[in-house]
């Protein structure tokens, strides 16, 4: 079984869930070098977890036909019952894991905008570096982004840069969902209190694992905009964000977080 498992929050994504499964348990398999035809070893493996908030394009069916032909020890799925918030799908998921034993817990896109093959260095930065959180990041070397407008790109820099202001927070892309968790700090994090639901989330929980005190890297990584499919992104989505940043300051004034665990 591997130890790690990659969290796939969907709704209506018909046009990429099974590309997007197929890469990633791709991931780590044996292949014959066509040089020489020697076989590579196996690298690290991937689980998935898919988080469907009621599809009713079929994104969900199409899942459960790969988990019953092809990959039933490897490919999972939570079923909920409408869209319940990116949030709660995710913490849906982390408590899945937990439950299950992964020591590496990630979050990921189904759109293709976070790249699959990103997935090992993002695992490398916590299982070989130490590092507690691991984020796939747009804008720590630079702005690496692809075939976004440029109105949504501004907001989203801009956004990353008044978290740091307000907050004092160094993470240079706070609303990232491209990452890696160690167990610990999904243990040690009090998922109960988290409280925002959109894109806030990833704000919120980057903050809260700096709090506490855990090791933070960001991976730089190259964002593309999704090929297929539907974006739900929202100005609510950037608006709960905003707002919910001089709330978390003033958490990380008054708040007791709990302690780091030692190694």
């Amino acid at each position: 079984m591997s130890d790690s498992i990659v969290i796939i929050p969907t709704y209506n994504e018909k046009e990429n869930i099974e590309k997007i499964i197929r890469a990633v348990l791709a991931l780590g398999q044996p292949v014959i070098n066509p040089c020489d035809g020697t076989m590579q070893p196996a690298g690290h493996q991937f689980n998935i977890l898919v988080i469907d908030d009621g599809s009713p394009d079929g994104t969900a069916q199409i899942v459960h036909r790969l988990m019953e032909t092809e990959f039933a020890d490897r490919l999972f799925i939570i079923e909920r019952s409408g869209k319940l918030g990116l949030g709660t799908a995710y913490i849906t998921g982390f408590r899945w894991a937990l439950d299950h034993q992964y020591d590496y817990i990630f979050e990921m896109d189904a759109d293709f905008s976070h790249d699959p093959n990103d997935l090992p260095r993002l695992y490398a930065a916590c299982h070989d570096e130490g590092y507690d959180l691991a984020i796939g990041s747009r804008y720590v070397s630079g702005v690496n982004v692809v075939n976004w407008p440029i109105g949504r790109v501004l907001m989203s820099y801009f956004a990353s840069k008044y978290v740091r202001f307000v907050t004092g927070f160094k993470v240079h892309d706070t609303t990232a969902g491209f990452k890696c968790y160690k167990r610990r700090v999904l243990e040690t994090i009090e998922l109960d209190k988290i409280r925002f639901k959109g894109y806030g989330f990833q704000i919120e929980m980057k903050y809260t694992a700096y709090k506490i005190g855990f090791k933070i890297k960001e991976v730089p990584v190259i964002f593309i905009n999704r090929r297929e499919g539907v974006s739900k992104m929202s100005g609510g989505i950037f608006g709960e964000a905003f707002f919910g940043v001089m709330r978390l300051r003033w958490d990380g004034w008054f708040r007791k977080y709990p302690p780091c665990p030692q190694d």
